[in-house]
């Protein structure tokens, strides 16, 4: 059984509210239990786990309500924690088994730096291909997915697993697609060389320079809120450079396009997250959406007729104007 440990937990709440203001869930519903806050209390007045079990399969775990906290209560880890002692319905351990299968099947990972490209970024070979050569790296073929679907649904990481896993990995350089695993990682591999993939690949002239005032840049809340301290200063630098637009609030914390948990694994109605999707444009011309996660690249797509392109994909345009 993995477990985490945490600094505070539910008890700390205060009870402030700064949580709803950023919950997807909060957003959606207006319903107080479905909320960070809401579970904290409920927790605190006794409330057990199978009672809360709609509100934690509703829980994106964007981590948006993680930096908003002023108690420091780690609020994701908090969810996490739940999740895994609810029964995991057997749709989703027939899933966990199968990124199981596949993580025993996989070839062990090349020397040097890595890119661990996530579920994502696997389900699209071309865009995968592109971004492991902009970024100089070798894809690893086993990627953590089955410890990343086990942290969202509240499945068992096996600690033989993990170890094997984390081996294979610690002491180099990695670029992370999953936001969910990043986040993991931090805490697994202390001081290890890690960046997200929107961060690595913002970083790149060829990218960076074909970003413009007319676009809407979704920023994907996962990695963002994991490190929400020291990507502040990231994002704020690309937007002064660039001119773009994001989707940050007032407080810098990145609102997802999801108001569900994602395809596949836990999840609300898949009519929450177009609902979200749409609230998250409402106002906005941007001539483009560019975005890190290409989940959400095909999500807003269905939502607007605005061109939606990943990062990478910039840098295959700009090539094709060069070429023009």
């Amino acid at each position: 059984m993995y477990a985490t440990t945490h600094p505070r937990d539910y008890p700390a709440c205060s009870g402030c509210s700064l949580c709803r203001l950023v919950c997807p869930m909060w957003r959606h519903r207006r319903d107080p239990r479905f909320s960070p806050e809401g579970i904290a209390k409920a927790r605190q007045n006794g409330a057990g786990v199978t009672e809360l079990a709609d509100v934690l399969d509703a829980c994106t775990l964007c981590g948006a309500c993680d930096p908003v906290c002023p108690e420091d209560i780690a609020l994701s880890d908090m969810i996490m924690d739940l999740r895994r002692e609810l029964e995991l319905p057997p749709d989703l351990a027939v899933l966990q088994v199968g990124y199981e299968q596949a993580a025993a099947r996989a070839t062990p990972a090349p020397a040097g730096a890595l890119l661990l490209p996530g579920t994502a970024l696997r389900a699209d070979p071309p865009l995968l291909a592109q971004v492991a050569v902009l970024l100089g790296l070798r894809s690893a073929e086993d990627d953590g997915a089955d410890l990343a679907v086990a942290l969202e649904i509240g499945g068992d990481i096996e600690l033989q697993r993990k170890r094997r896993f984390l081996a294979a990995i610690d002491g180099r350089s990695l670029v992370v697609g999953d936001g969910l695993l990043l986040r993991a990682l931090r805490r697994w591999l202390p001081g290890a060389r890690l960046q997200g993939l929107g961060e690595a690949l913002g970083n790149l002239p060829a990218i960076r320079r074909r970003i413009t005032s007319a676009d809407f840049y979704v920023v994907e809340a996962r990695a963002f809120h994991a490190d929400h301290a020291r990507l502040v200063a990231h994002y704020d630098a690309l937007r002064k450079d660039r001119g773009c637009t994001m989707n940050l609030d007032l407080q810098r914390i990145a609102m997802p396009p999801r108001a569900s948990a994602y395809p596949g694994l836990r999840m609300g109605p898949a009519r929450d997250d177009l609902e979200q999707a749409r609230w998250l444009l409402q106002g906005r011309r941007p001539a483009r959406i560019v975005v890190e996660d290409a989940a959400e690249r095909e999500l807003l797509r269905r939502v607007t007729d605005v061109p939606v392109l990943h990062l990478a994909e910039l840098a295959a345009l700009n090539e094709e104007l060069h070429h023009a």
